[in-house]
């Protein structure tokens, strides 16, 4: 399988990673691109365009201006370790081992704004770049634009060297809208996880993103090949529900937390 996951605004650039081991991303070129763009917004600017503090939008001016892509691993960080948030406190990245890193790297994948599609080794250097940011260039007025038929193509990509044909869009909304879904050549599977609440169960924005982390470390450590054994999901409470779940989309409840 596949895993799709979102980026993370909050970063870590602070503690080492627990591997040497590192990648370079496949879209640097594009996004230069993108950096030359942003280094022509000011402060205000990008404030604006990013709906963030003076404070945030100051740092990330600097973090244009000091971007270069000669990436090593003294100014740049393996991005599955660079994330920070709650999709990446659910996966947990720096309790795996040598061999779940290389699982990751085969079967997991991350959108971004500014980088496209990144394996889980890849390095990083600082940004934000949300994907619905709307930034004008050459391709029209947002990132989207901007993208096109680029990462699916990337992602169509990934699909045929992990070997097999199922995707597990883990993402959120805002990034899995710069996949063309119907250019896909596999199966996707969107999960949905429901905790319950006040005696009825419902996506509960938090948990929902940390599960998804969750599901993104099981497929990681387990490598499930089928559809019925992604359904044997069953960390920090949650279990299948067959009577919610639809053949793309199964449900996964989890019962009041105490």
């Amino acid at each position: 399988m596949l895993v799709l996951v979102s980026p993370a605004k909050t970063l870590d650039f602070e503690h080492p990673p627990i591997t040497a081991t590192f990648t370079q991303p496949t879209l640097l070129s594009h996004s230069e691109t993108l950096i030359k763009i942003c280094r022509q917004l000011t402060p205000v600017d990008i404030a604006s365009l990013m709906k963030v503090s003076d404070k945030i939008a100051g740092l990330n001016a600097a973090r244009f201006e000091q971007w270069q892509p000669d990436f090593t691993p003294i100014n740049a960080k393996q991005a599955m370790f660079a994330f920070r948030g709650d999709v990446y406190t659910g996966f947990d990245a720096d309790s795996l081992s040598e061999s779940q890193i290389h699982s990751a790297q085969q079967h997991m994948r991350i959108l971004s704004g500014l980088y496209g599609l990144l394996k889980p080794l890849d390095l990083i250097q600082p940004y934000r770049l949300e994907m619905g940011t709307k930034l004008a260039n050459s391709a029209g007025n947002n990132l989207y634009a901007f993208w096109g038929e680029i990462i699916t193509n990337e992602v169509n990509k990934a699909l045929a060297e992990q070997g097999d044909d199922i995707i597990v869009n883990l993402a959120s909304n805002e990034y899995f809208k710069s996949v063309k879904v119907k250019q896909l050549e596999g199966q996707l599977i969107t999960p949905i996880f429901k905790d319950c609440k006040n005696g009825k169960y419902k996506i509960i924005s938090f948990y929902a993103k940390k599960a998804r982390g969750l599901m993104a470390r099981y497929i990681v450590n387990n490598q499930p090949k089928t559809l019925e054994q992604l359904t044997e999901f069953d960390l920090e409470g949650y279990y299948y529900s067959p009577e919610q779940s639809k053949l793309d989309s199964p449900v996964f409840l989890r019962d009041e937390q105490h």
